[in-house]
């Protein structure tokens, strides 16, 4: 691999990681139109690119959610039996989100990606909670919930937060609770997805070497390697930093990414 090609990686992999510990966010968000970009100018073809920058991104949390739980469960702070309920409906979403994606062409799959990035950053911009307006629904309410947890979490490749943790707040689950508990259902999301895009994405013609289905190895490996350090130091920044200020900053970063892709879609 290009050794400029291992240092964007690296990079990419440093600012997810970074950004995930310092403002909760899931590294889909920014590591899908990076991988794109990079995935581009390796001359993977246009009609691969973006459903491989999702698959891989959604392998990385695989790996780094599993850090990112155990640190919220040292503080007593995941609800097991939200996870408990949620997790077979999200299992099936998830296997479910990856092959609407694959019907999807690259323009399609770009413009709908774009928009949930736009809208995750105008939720960081305004940073409204929704307001607890009922209990937990009963178990198949649940099972429902987490199917389109699921499904929407695969098809972007991203952690599921964006949805999971405004549904958890809404059903009176504390935001602190709500977040640690968000990121348990980060796993399963992430494994299903990850083996739903081997599945889906085996024997494509044009991959390039050492892919794995969708999955890009040699990217998810170096990405994984560093936002896996870096996660801890954002999150110990954010107890020295103006989170909310930063947030601002970052949402600004989320519209230029946006931007990207909804530019990729009309090209």
């Amino acid at each position: 691999m290009d050794p400029l090609i291992i240092l964007a990686l690296l990079a990419m992999g440093c600012f997810g990681g970074f950004a995930a510990g310092l403002l909760g966010v899931g590294g889909g968000m920014i590591l899908v139109p990076f991988m794109t970009m990079i995935l581009t100018a390796r001359g993977v073809p246009d009609e691969l690119v973006v459903h491989m920058a999702i698959a891989t991104s959604l392998g990385t949390i695989m790996f780094t959610s599993l850090s990112s739980v155990r640190a919220h469960h040292k503080h007593g702070a995941v609800v097991w039996r939200i996870v408990k309920l949620l997790a077979p409906g999200i299992l099936i979403g998830s296997t479910v989100g990856p092959w609407i994606g694959k019907q999807m062409n690259t323009a399609t799959l770009s413009m709908f990606f774009g928009v949930f990035v736009a809208f995750s950053a105008t939720q960081m911009l305004v940073n409204k909670k929704p307001a607890a307006a009922r209990d937990l629904p009963k178990a198949p309410g649940m099972f429902a919930a987490g199917g389109v947890i699921g499904v929407l979490a695969g098809l972007v490749g991203a952690g599921g937060g964006f949805v999971s943790v405004p549904f958890m707040t809404w059903c009176g689950v504390r935001i602190h609770n709500a977040v640690a508990t968000s990121a348990a259902l980060g796993f399963p999301i992430a494994l299903a997805g990850t083996l739903a895009n081997i599945v889906y994405g085996w024997g494509e013609p044009g991959l390039p070497d050492y892919s794995l289905g969708f999955i890009y190895v040699p990217a998810l490996l170096i990405i994984v390697a560093a936002s896996v350090v870096m996660a801890p130091v954002g999150a110990r920044t954010a107890h020295r930093m103006p989170v909310k200020q930063l947030q601002r900053v970052f949402a600004v970063i989320l519209y230029s990414l946006a931007a990207y892709m909804f530019y990729k879609a009309a090209t």
